[in-house]
This record gives structure tokens, C-alpha cells and sequence, in this order.
């Protein structure tokens, strides 16, 4: 159980669902999700502080669970934004949690920062109770959503608060037309990744379709809804160093997960763009950017 920030498989994608545990090289993946984590960075700080701001004494914060916690990277942010708290990662791979225990002693923070190994529909009950819950892009690989937003809320100190994030601008990267191909690859591979969560998400065990009202289905939960704010991330071309690099992998993910699923002059495409001989190539290109945004949804509870 990692965060993941998009829906599109193999990029953005914290989240290891659909993949085989046994076979996945956790030592790649930690360094991919590690460093999307780090382009998005300035994100995940503007929430830290906008959450922040939703108490009236910050430091009252005393423990913090991040449910989908990954390696690391957010948590550690998270307990820089909370002086006070104990910050618990909590993930299902313990490939991952190691390296959020290495960061964390990294970062001198080691005191503050603990994991534990769950996932997340089956594993709340032991966590304990919090006074903050922040889960980035885990909860819509839950089947049933309104059950474990009920579940996070039987977890919440009173005045606590949970800080969902779910939702925002799918990324862009490249202009509509980048002088190979058809015009508009990024919209197609966004329709294409549409279909692949649609899909994901009607194999989840125990899967219940709700609308993606997050404000409404928290209230559902129990909890006051305390505000909604979108953050974005906005790199402008020509990206460098590891924003760029990000932006290389996340098109090879996509080229190597939706294959059976693009047309096949797109996926010419995407080999030229990933070619780092092609003077097209995203290596080589002046025009890749980075835009994209987040969506936080507060709730507290009374």
C-alpha cells in the first residue's frame, strides 16, 4: 500500500497493485517512486502547511498515520511539518518501509518516524488512534471506499483531522503537437489509462462503485468536511535533472503497461521519444515540461 499519485499505470504510480510481489524489483521501484516523490516535492509541502493551518496550535500534533507511506519521502515531510509528532508509515511492502526507516535516520528524524508493515482495508485496526491521517492516492485502490474512510474515522482523536489525497489535473509533459506522430499522444494515453483504472478498480475485492464526491462520502464517514485546495506543480521547459529523468521513466512505464492498449503508430512514438539517440527524444528535447496539480480533501472530526 503506497501512495499514488496518478492513475496512470507504471507512472506516477506509488501504488503496486497489479503487480507481483515476489517478482518486483523493489530496489528500482523504491528509486522511482523515491524520486517522484521528490519532483513533487513543493506539493506535498504547500499541503503539509495548509493542513497545518487547519490547527490552531500545529505543535499539538502528536502522532500522524501515513497510510500508503511508500519510502518515505512524504513522511519525512510530514514530520518536519509536525515537530512534535510521532509520524508512522504504514505500507504493505517491506522493501519500502526500509527505505522510509533509512531516510528517516538520514534526515535525523529517526526518533520520530516508525513504520508498520499493513494494507490498508484489512490492517487499520492495530494502527492505533491519530491526530492526523493523510492518505495521498491510496484510498481508490480499496474496493470499498465508504467502509474504510469509516475506518480511518474510528481512528481520529477528537479535533483530528483527515487529509485525503485523491483527484487533481492529470499531468502534461509535452506540447499537443511535438512534430512526430499524430498530435494530442498525452490526451490518448490519459483516455487509455481512464479505461486501465476503470478496470482495476472492478477487480478489487469486495469493490462497491461510489461517485467520487470525496467531501460527501467523508461526511458520510462520520467527519466534518473542513476544506478542499488543489496544489500545483508547475516546471517549466526545458526540465533538467531529476525532473526530467521522472518524466523519461513515467513514458517508459506507460510504454511497457499500455502497449496492448495504444495504437500501434503511437507506440512508434513513444520509442522515438524514448530513444536517447533520437534528437526528438524526451532527452534531448527543449519542450518537456511538468504541469500537473493535487487535489486535499479535509475532514475533521467534532
Amino acid at each position: 500500500m503506497s501512495p499514488h499519485h496518478g492513475h496512470e499505470p507504471g507512472h506516477d504510480n506509488a501504488h503496486h497493485h497489479g503487480h507481483d510481489h515476489a517478482t518486483m524489483d523493489w530496489g528500482a521501484m523504491g528509486a522511482h517512486l523515491e524520486r517522484e516523490a521528490e519532483v513533487h516535492r513543493p506539493v506535498y509541502e504547500q499541503a503539509a502547511a495548509w493542513i497545518a493551518e487547519r490547527f490552531q496550535e500545529p505543535r499539538g500534533v502528536r502522532r500522524v498515520l501515513d497510510l500508503g507511506s511508500g519510502p518515505g519521502v512524504i513522511t519525512c515531510l510530514l514530520a518536519e511539518a509536525f515537530p512534535e509528532a510521532e509520524i508512522v508509515a504504514v505500507d504493505g511492502t517491506p522493501a519500502l518501509l526500509e527505505r522510509t526507516r533509512a531516510r528517516a535516520e538520514r534526515a535525523g528524524l529517526g526518533d520520530r518516524v516508525c513504520t508498520h508493515e499493513a494494507e490498508l482495508a484489512d490492517g487499520l485496526g492495530a494502527l492505533g488512534d491519530a491526530d492526523i491521517i493523510w492518505a495521498a492516492n491510496t484510498l481508490h485502490h480499496v474496493g470499498d471506499q465508504r467502509e474504510a474512510l469509516t475506518d480511518f474515522a474510528r481512528l481520529l482523536r477528537p479535533g483530528g483531522l483527515v487529509a485525503l489525497v485523491e483527484g487533481g489535473l492529470p499531468p502534461r509533459r509535452l506540447p499537443r503537437d511535438i512534430g512526430i506522430g499524430r498530435p494530442g499522444l498525452e490526451a490518448r494515453i490519459e483516455a487509455v489509462t481512464g479505461d486501465w483504472f476503470a478496470g482495476m478498480r472492478a477487480e478489487l475485492p469486495g469493490v462497491k462503485q461510489e461517485a467520487e464526491d470525496w467531501s460527501a462520502l467523508l461526511a458520510a464517514a462520520g467527519l466534518t468536511p473542513a476544506g478542499t485546495r488543489s496544489f500545483l506543480l508547475d516546471l517549466a521547459a526545458p526540465l533538467t535533472g531529476e525532473a526530467r529523468e521522472q518524466v523519461v521513466d513515467t513514458f517508459a512505464r506507460q510504454r511497457d503497461k499500455l502497449a496492448d492498449r495504444l495504437a500501434a503508430d503511437d507506440i512508434t512514438t513513444l520509442d522515438r521519444l524514448l530513444d536517447p539517440a533520437d534528437p526528438a527524444g524526451l532527452r534531448q528535447r527543449p519542450d518537456v515540461f511538468l504541469l500537473t496539480a493535487r487535489t486535499v480533501h479535509v475532514a475533521r472530526r467534532d
